[in-house]
């Protein structure tokens, strides 16, 4: 019999409505670790969209040897708000698997100060100067009979499953690998030693939860770091796992030293991580689950069709759109707010911050940034600019019952997204611009493209608040021959085309994703920036920095960083670079020096109207998230 992602399945003793699970995602809590009722709100909020499973976030089961980095369960007090939760979860019928961990070890993110606990003695990662300290064996012990009493926590709380985090380079893998584990004890050398904290754990959560209670676990069989795990020893450990006596596994990738192997990024392939789970799949008679970019319905479906996975998990598509799986369900695939893998979600939880979706307002803040309920009021709005946040101000608009005009200069709504979307390997940004459209249409805007605002036509029309989103312009700078440049937005939105000896000026974001994109077909092409390393003003998260770079390495393109461009001809840029000039040849150069705010209507603007708002790159170029978080709480908040 076929299967289908609509199934319903049994998993153990838990039955499943249906074969999409939310991925686990750490969340922040209280300030002793029990949930907040933001969290709970947002566990709900997926529960409602329809997944069949959420498995939440770690929950850390001491802090004995590091900060809390997350949720916490690890005595009494915590089941209150954990049992909420799961309440709230089971109204819509999803049930919840919670997520065990015993710690991060060297990956323990919060203290620069104090070195951590390992299986060894390995630098850390986020603190390369700190050596870890390895763990006594009564240490293990204790965090085994921690992890044991958790599980009971758990239970109490109304958990259907639970899953234990040993997996991505975290604690139990540190142990479970070479590089971290350089142990002579029972815990270290042979891959059984090396796994017996991880089994120990296994057998400790047996104790204290039902007979056939769903015990998952989370393990990487790949790391894809040379030198790391290989799949051949990935699959000796899934067949000790199976034999522990577990309901399913739970396959992921990669490690910290190639995070977006593990957390996928815009540049990840879809279904990246389809090869190891189905290696998994060929030697375990029980379900797998499986994730890493499997947002795409026609991708998913047909995993689940082909077999590879039991269970397809959705991680930051959920925080995208929580009603995925509803709106697949009932055939609106073209109401699916895409996941662009920006990674905005993760650089504020390592920065201290709640969860943040670039686009999804609401994420982490689903009551108390909900749109206010049409009230019968009428207003008219005026958004001049039809990039993301202008499209996603009207959205918003329309969404209150109030009359909108759009006003975009180009043939086309977009702005800045089609160069952001350009390069072959950022196709999912042009899904959101075609997500953003489609609502446009639908929800009854009045789209006017091909016009542009001036100083004259803005004071035509009686408006009761305009936003003003007209994004942001190229920079050119003051260099001598900078006429012979093209923009890099002009080639990364197929206007102009380039030769095979190219120069790009500008290594921040955009210059370093167009010179990829080029590679790929030109013999030889540099980078050439002024500051000390390219992606030096970039702000994105780590794994989407190490993947660039990555990029840029494998399709051999060339830096000169720190380096001042003195003049450009036709065929060569001239640089100073340590007090030497060099010259470059070339057959063409792009400008990507940057971009500069349209706000130039701001000031007649505030003269013929009460209520103005600039949002976007239209205040400062920025990022997706700034452009339609402002554009979205500048209508949340209109009164």
């Amino acid at each position: 019999m076929s299967h289908s992602l609509f199934d319903k399945t049994t998993l153990g003793s838990m039955k499943l409505k249906n074969r999409i699970f939310m991925s686990p995602m750490g969340t922040t809590g209280e300030a002793d670790g029990s949930y907040c009722i933001e969290g709970i709100n947002y566990f709900e909020e997926r529960a409602k969209g329809g997944a069949g499973l959420i498995i939440t976030g770690a929950n850390v089961v001491s802090t004995k040897y590091e900060p809390r980095p997350c949720t916490e369960l690890s005595n009494f007090h915590h089941v209150e708000r954990l049992n909420m939760l799961i309440e709230r979860c089971h109204h819509y019928g999803a049930k919840v698997c919670v997520q065990l961990s015993p710690g991060l070890g060297r990956q323990q993110f919060t203290d620069p100060f104090t070195a951590p606990y390992s299986a060894g003695s390995v630098s850390s990662f986020w603190f390369p100067d700190l050596i870890c300290k390895p763990f006594e064996v009564a240490d293990i012990k204790y965090l085994v009979e921690k992890v044991g009493y958790s599980a009971s926590l758990a239970v109490n709380a109304g958990a259907d499953a639970i899953e234990l985090h040993a997996y991505g380079g975290y604690l139990l893998d540190q142990f479970q690998s070479v590089q971290w584990n350089n142990r002579t004890d029972e815990y270290g050398g042979s891959l059984e030693n090396r796994m017996r904290f991880s089994l120990e754990c296994i057998e400790a959560i047996q104790k204290n939860v039902p007979k056939n209670f769903p015990i998952i676990v989370k393990f990487t069989p790949i790391q894809r770091v040379e030198g790391f795990r290989t799949i051949e020893e990935g699959i000796e450990m899934a067949k000790i796992f199976e034999k522990s006596g577990i309901a399913a596994l739970h396959v992921d990738t990669g490690c910290y030293e190639e995070w977006f192997q593990a957390i996928t990024t815009v540049y990840s392939d879809d279904a990246h991580k389809i090869d190891a789970q189905k290696a998994i799949k060929e030697v375990v008679n029980i379900p797998v689950l499986g994730d890493g970019k499997q947002f795409k319905p026609e991708i998913a479906k047909k995993t689940i069709e082909d077999e590879i996975v039991d269970y397809v998990g959705l991680g930051h598509q959920m925080l995208a759109d929580p009603f995925w799986p509803t709106k697949v369900k009932t055939g609106h695939t073209e109401d699916i707010t895409p996941c662009v893998g920006c990674n905005e979600c993760l650089l504020a939880g390592f920065s201290g911050k709640h969860y943040y979706c670039a686009v999804n307002p609401r994420c982490y803040a689903e009551k108390t940034f909900d749109l206010p309920k049409p009230d019968g009021s009428v207003k008219d709005i005026l958004v001049i600019g039809g990039g993301p946040a202008g499209m996603e101000a009207a959205i918003s608009a329309r969404k209150r019952g109030w009359n909108v005009q759009l006003w975009e200069k180009d043939s086309r709504l977009g702005g800045t997204l089609w160069a952001a979307g350009g390069p072959d390997f950022k196709s999912d940004v042009l899904r959101l611009i075609r997500h953003l459209e489609i609502q446009c249409y639908k929800l009854g805007v009045d789209i006017r493209l091909n016009k542009t605002a001036t100083a004259e036509n803005v004071k035509d029309g009686k408006f009761d608040k305009v936003i003003l989103a007209a994004g942001a312009s190229p920079v050119v700078p003051p260099i001598e021959g900078i006429e012979n440049t093209a923009l890099v937005s002009d080639y990364l939105i197929h206007k102009v085309g380039v030769g095979k000896k190219v120069v790009v000026i500008g290594g921040g974001l955009a210059g370093t994703e167009a010179a990829c994109d080029i590679a790929a077909n030109a013999d030889e092409v540099t980078i050439v920036e002024m500051l000390p390393d390219i992606l030096y003003t970039a702000a994105h998260c780590l794994n989407n920095d190490q993947h660039l770079r990555k990029m840029v390495k494998e399709r051999g393109v060339k830096v000169e960083a720190g380096a001042k461009v003195l003049k450009i001809t036709k065929d060569s840029v001239i640089f100073e670079k340590d007090g030497k000039e060099t010259t470059i040849n070339c057959d063409s150069v792009l400008n990507a020096a940057g971009f500069r705010a349209n706000n130039q209507l701001e000031d007649i603007l505030d003269e013929s109207y009460e209520d103005v708002t600039v949002v976007g790159d239209a205040i400062a170029p920025r990022k997706i998230l700034t452009a339609i978080h402002e554009a979205y709480h500048a209508i949340r908040v209109m009164e």
